[in-house]
């Protein structure tokens, strides 16, 4: 009758939740201890419920009974079989409302959205902007020449430390106090 009335007569006295059922209650009261009363005999791993250990125990089985139809693909959960066939059928119903980029799931589209991040560091030479300082200062460099990573054994500037750490790998040790470059880019050749 609770269903029909929507009576909450159980609450959750850490954070104040409503259950129709004593027993959801309790089974909620374990968010708040952290026990975890299932465990994964394979790997140890913990688990809140019954149902979550059981959806867990597909990775260990290699189990998928949930084929598609189209291409014949298996999965383990129906849910990631669902998510599939959107492949197929094309449907992208999440969309970015900064760039307009569509995405299968909200999920994809919530980790796929840093593609569009707020970008506040702006070139003083050029339009380009940046999400980082570091990424601005780095530009910046192909506008001012600046070149603060110097080889020691040859002398040769860089602009960048990737650029200088790749030129050293073409350094031959010749003691440890001295190197000979051997370079093979067409600047040093």
């Amino acid at each position: 009758m609770r269903s029909h009335t929507g009576e909450t007569p159980f609450t959750c006295d850490q954070c104040g939740k409503d259950f129709k059922q004593n027993a959801h209650l309790k089974m909620h009261m374990i968010i708040h201890s952290g026990e975890k009363l299932h465990e994964c005999d394979q790997c140890g791993k913990t688990f809140f419920s019954a149902s979550n250990l059981k959806i867990h125990m597909t990775v260990h089985s290699q189990e998928k009974p949930h084929s598609c139809s189209l291409c014949g693909k298996s999965f383990s959960r129906l849910y990631n079989l669902k998510v599939h066939q959107k492949i197929h059928t094309g449907v992208r119903n999440h969309m970015c409302f900064e760039c307009g980029k569509t995405f299968v799931t909200a999920f994809v589209h919530t980790v796929v959205n840093m593609h569009c991040p707020e970008k506040p560091y702006k070139c003083s030479h050029c339009d380009k902007t940046f999400s980082q300082s570091e990424n601005l200062k780095r530009h910046e460099r192909i506008h001012t020449g600046e070149k603060p990573y110097h080889c020691t054994a040859c002398g040769k500037s860089f602009t960048q430390s990737s650029s200088l750490l790749s030129h050293t790998k073409n350094c031959l040790r010749v003691s440890e106090s001295e190197c000979v470059c051997v370079c093979v880019c067409v600047v040093c050749v």
